[in-house]
């Protein structure tokens, strides 16, 4: 394999396990940051051993990526890994999927069913705040060099209110600015940093909303193949553009969803 490796974070399902696979199966190695219990173990070993069956490289952290000791922790294995190589490994690819939050609403008639101050806290944090801090991590240890690219998986959430999502629309809202922000930073260094807006795609964070179903219904409705968008076209996507060299492509949110977006009912 190659000298170029994928940092997923939230690799274990959804969006970041059909990246894992399919940047895998074009020459990249994987680490893939994810935060399973028990119970799913099994499926993270299977697509440990699916990615190695494409002769790629897998190095996969069961840790909470919000935590910045633990994230600390794995730049240093990360380090350690690029250090038995002398070919010039590099992080090419930076895929922030993390999909972790409070889904309670902002107002409530009994107060404990409202959102608190840590909750909310938390979800800024893990879902926005933590793309910031894996990036000045990466760059500050030189692991990753022009013609590197970072996507952030927003959604339309980020501009849209649904019930109770208000507090990851505002992280999707945060994620979506900090992500303007970076692409300006790290234009001279010839980075490119884009946010990724998916279609409704139904992932277990899908499933975790209220009402999933509603949602479900009405982008099938609106999308004009009548599907929902699936993973795997957000991973061809980004195989297709980490390719490129170029970092004129930079600072947007690219919408993959079959035009769904454009369709109102």
């Amino acid at each position: 394999m190659g000298n170029y490796y994928a940092l997923i974070l939230g690799a274990s399902s959804g969006f970041g396990k059909e990246i894992a696979l399919a940047l895998a199966a074009d020459g990249v190695n994987i680490i893939g940051v994810h935060l399973d219990r028990a119970s799913t173990k099994p499926d993270v070993d299977k697509l440990i051993e699916d990615i190695r069956s494409t002769g790629a490289e897998a190095h996969f952290f069961n840790v909470n990526a919000a935590d910045s000791a633990k994230r600390g922790e794995t730049i240093a294995e990360i380090q350690n890994i690029f250090s038995k190589r002398n070919d010039g490994p590099t992080i090419r690819i930076l895929v922030h999927s993390l999909a972790f939050g409070t889904l309670r609403p902002l107002i409530a008639d009994d107060p404990n069913n409202a959102a608190n101050q840590k909750q909310i806290e938390m979800t800024l944090d893990v879902m926005a705040n933590s793309l910031v801090y894996w990036t000045q991590d990466i760059m500050n240890n030189k692991l990753m060099k022009s013609g590197g690219k970072i996507y952030g998986m927003t959604s339309s959430g980020g501009s849209r209110q649904i019930e109770f999502y208000g507090i990851v629309s505002a992280a999707k809202a945060c994620l979506e600015s900090f992500i303007r922000q970076l692409s300006m930073e790290l234009g001279s260094k010839g980075i490119a940093v884009n946010a990724i807006r998916a279609g409704v795609t139904d992932t277990p964070a899908l499933r975790k909303i209220p009402n999933s179903n509603k949602i479900i219904e009405n982008a099938l409705q609106r999308n004009p193949a009548k599907t929902l968008t699936q993973p795997q076209e957000i991973a061809k996507f980004i195989v297709d553009n980490y390719r490129n060299d170029s970092h004129w492509l930079t600072g947007n949110i690219i919408g993959i969803d079959g035009g769904e977006s454009v369709v109102e009912l």
